[in-house]
């Protein structure tokens, strides 16, 4: 007789544990069951020749030649990759059957099952367990069944069983099924006559669906969810997803909405081979019974993007969608309601080393504008380098023709020829770096059905530009609070020179303002495109500083820069704008900066000198003292934003408070609150709970928050739409059912209107 196996009692006990952050030693909701350790065979060369082979130790054996044998007393049986351990076991050779039972259990690569006794066929290598428990490998999946067969695929079937992916100690959701078969191949498992109990309660009755069992796709319907507005009345979202193949996969949400109607979304996803990738995305709402008329509204999306070889490049993204207000009524899987343009572009281009080549095409839809903006139809691009191409000098060419069209029958087109060769000295080193850089800008444009007296149908301007940016490096070791410190200084200055043409002769085809923040002082362009370069004359001072921990961590940086105007910018955008008469820009500083322990802030200004004014600004200061816990309190200004189509003007004057923090190890709040102090009213509140355990999660939410509101083809008045709207929002999941629970905290902080970042980023 050989030597008896043991098997510890721990290989059959789950445990749950909860995941802990490595920083805070802090629980955080959520937790891994930890199944029971699969058996894995020692790799012996007997082993490998004959796998049928059985191995069987015991205490006590009894057996009779040819006709069957008895096994007794820490029973331990092994083939191939299957394991049993029992306090009894008999073998009958000439039926070729196996039985075992008492303080049973079974285990192979996949699966580990306790159970009251077991009969298996050795020749088909099929086994059948009755009153079991079993525990999947790899997954937090287990569960009881009256009988549990295995069959020589390894696939299960499991007849009156029960499972859950909750901890066994806690099973917060059971299901039950009459029949449960899981494909050990494909990863999926098929149940009959389901019954969904939480908390003990029956909940749900399905007569037939599958899951997936591990993390790979497979169709079928997700889960729904639940909301309730004062604009679209009670929603009921049920998505279906469609695994079509490795390639390709859709999903199918349709949204019931009492006060609108039926809204269907569609979103379908492909790869094209391996270096390509895109989606559509079509949405759907016939006639919304919210508005007059009962119009049909619509969104389609489609974008690609990817490699076609090692050189080429493609991109494209178009969206369209039915009238000005879909993005503010109906909350859509592509845009957000801040978001106001539809930009369609398609790009191919070809990349080398020294040189690219483009085409693209470009058409931007501005929602509730009733100016459009030129189309791009289309633009060339070349651009060449040629670095340290002789005595240190570098050369680049950038090039461009365009073509701009428009649809309103009253505005011109043109076509537009740009040449800008470069020639750069650069001069780096570690205490710092001086730049001299000389460009000749050569446009032509051939301007088309010209209605405008002012505009010439050919103009041919060549401006000279000169530039020469430099910085220097300093650094010391300082200490501030009894901290040790590295602070840096790092002066840097620019001289900029423009050449003077007028250029009211030309037509705005795709320039506009540039910010004036701090970066901004230090580019060679006062509008962005090509339409308007205004000449300059002119010095840019700026200076920024850093301190650096023993742990080389930047702890504050402060920047702060101004321009000095030897002349006064004769260009500006149109012809009828005031021209600026000023010695000196705005002053810009910007300031990031921990404070203290767990207190950090982040501000930045743009103040007019000559008039005394604050131009813009922004600040916040957050508390973070651990991961999931903040506070933040922000304020933001800018005065006087001029609209050229209404002459309207807009003080933007705003402060919020927003939190994010956990109550429980389970239970988080996420809150935001943002106030009009100009209208004096709040323009956004946002509050939501979640609570996630190891096996379910769920999500309760309410926002209140303003309302864009655009005159529009079905709908003119504005007056009669709402100016406000009240939502509460329910979603629920069950995990290990094909769920993967609400996304967290980070999720729920970007809910709202004002997603969460730095107010630095927030631009109007």
């Amino acid at each position: 007789m050989r030597k008896r196996l043991i098997l510890a009692l721990s290989l059959v006990t789950p445990v749950a544990i909860a995941a802990t952050d490595p920083q805070t030693d802090e629980t955080y909701g959520q937790c891994i069951i930890v199944p029971p350790v699969p058996y894995n065979p020692p790799t012996t060369e007997d082993a490998n020749k004959n796998n049928q082979q059985i191995e069987i130790s015991s205490d006590y054996s009894e057996s009779k030649l040819g006709q069957s044998a008895v096994f007794q007393g820490d029973v331990s049986l092994s083939q191939a990759d299957r394991r049993i351990t029992a306090d009894k076991a008999s073998v009958d050779q000439r039926l070729q059957q196996l039985s075992a039972d008492g303080s049973l259990v079974f285990q192979d690569s996949m699966i580990t099952v306790t159970a009251e006794s077991m009969q298996a066929q050795m020749r088909s290598n099929v086994a059948s367990l009755t009153g079991a428990q079993y525990w999947l490998h790899g997954q937090q999946l287990h569960g009881k069944a009256k009988n549990l067969q295995i069959t020589k695929n390894n696939n299960l079937i499991l007849q009156d069983s029960s499972f859950t992916t909750c901890p066994p100690e806690n099973e917060s959701w059971v299901l039950e099924a009459r029949r449960i078969r899981i494909d050990s191949k494909d990863e999926w498992g098929e149940i009959w006559d389901a019954k969904l109990r939480v908390g003990g309660v029956p909940v749900f009755y399905i007569p037939y669906m599958t899951i997936p069992i591990t993390d790979k796709r497979k169709t079928g319907f997700l889960f729904p969810t639940f909301s309730s507005s004062t604009t679209n009345g009670i929603e009921v979202s049920t998505p279906y997803y469609w695994n079509i193949s490795p390639e390709y996969d859709l999903t199918f949400t349709p949204t019931y909405m009492s006060s609108r109607g039926l809204f269907t979304k569609t979103e379908f996803r492909y790869l094209a081979g391996d270096d390509q990738q895109g989606q559509v995305n079509l949405e759907y709402l016939g006639s919304d019974g919210k508005l007059e008329n009962s119009p049909d509204r619509y969104m389609f999306h489609w974008q690609q993007q990817g490699a076609l070889d090692e050189n080429w490049r493609v991109r494209a993204n178009f969206t369209d969608v039915s009238d000005n207000n879909y993005f503010n009524d109906l909350k859509s899987d592509v845009n957000r309601a801040t978001d106001n343009q539809l930009n369609r572009v398609g790009d191919l281009g070809y990349y080398t080393d020294n040189w690219d080549f483009g085409v693209r095409v470009q058409d931007i839809k501005v929602l509730g504008e009733d100016e459009s903006p030129y189309q791009v139809m289309p633009q060339l691009t070349y651009n060449f380098r040629a670095p340290r191409f002789w005595q240190g000098l570098d050369f680049s060419l950038y090039s461009e023709l365009t073509n701009f069209e428009h649809r309103g029958e009253d505005w011109n087109s043109a076509d537009r020829l740009h040449f800008e060769p470069t020639i750069t000295l650069p001069i780096q080193g570690p205490a710092g770096s001086l730049t001299s850089e000389l460009k000749l800008l050569q446009t032509n444009y051939w301007q088309h059905n010209i209605r405008d007296n002012e505009l010439q149908e050919t103009v041919n301007r060549t401006l000279p530009q000169v530039r020469v940016h430099g910085q220097i490096n300093f650094e010391r070791q300082t200490n501030y609070f009894d901290e040790n410190y590295r602070q840096t200084l790092e002066p840097q200055f620019q001289y900029l020179y423009v050449g003077y043409r007028n250029q009211d002769e030309i037509g705005i085809y795709d320039s506009a303002d540039l910010q004036q923040d701090y970066t901004g002082l230090f580019r060679d362009r006062r509008y962005s495109g090509l339409d308007r370069i205004a000449d300059a004359n002119q010095l840019t001072l700026g200076l920024t500083t850093r301190l650096f921990d023993e742990h080389n961590l930047e702890q504050l940086k402060f920047s702060l820069g101004q321009i000095l105007y030897f002349e006064n910018s004769k260009v500006n955008l149109y012809s009828d704008e005031l021209r600026q008469e000023s010695s000196t820009s705005v002053l810009a500083a910007e300031l990031d900066a921990h404070l203290y322990s767990d207190w950090f802030i982040s501000g930045a200004i743009q103040y007019d000198t000559r008039y005394k004014e604050n131009k813009k600004s922004e600040v916040t200061l957050d508390y973070r003292p651990g991961p999931n816990k903040l506070v933040q309190l922000s304020y933001r200004f800018v005065p006087d934003l001029l609209n050229r189509n209404t002459n309207d003007r807009v003080d933007i004057s705003q402060a919020g408070f927003r939190t994010t923090w956990p109550v429980t190890n389970s239970l988080y709040f996420v809150g935001n609150w943002y106030y009009d102090l100009n209208e004096d009213r709040s323009v956004e509140t946002y509050t939501g709970f979640q609570y996630e355990s190891c096996c379910w999660a769920v999500r309760l939410a309410y926002h209140y928050h303003i309302k864009t509101n655009y005159q529009d083809n079905y709908n003119p008045a504005i007056d009669n739409r709402e100016l406000f709207e009240t939502g509460f929002y329910l979603n629920f999941v069950i995990k290990g059912l094909g769920g993967t629970g609400p996304l967290g905290v980070d999720d729920m902080m970007n809910d709202g209107l004002f997603n969460y970042r730095k107010p630095l980023y927030l631009r109007n």
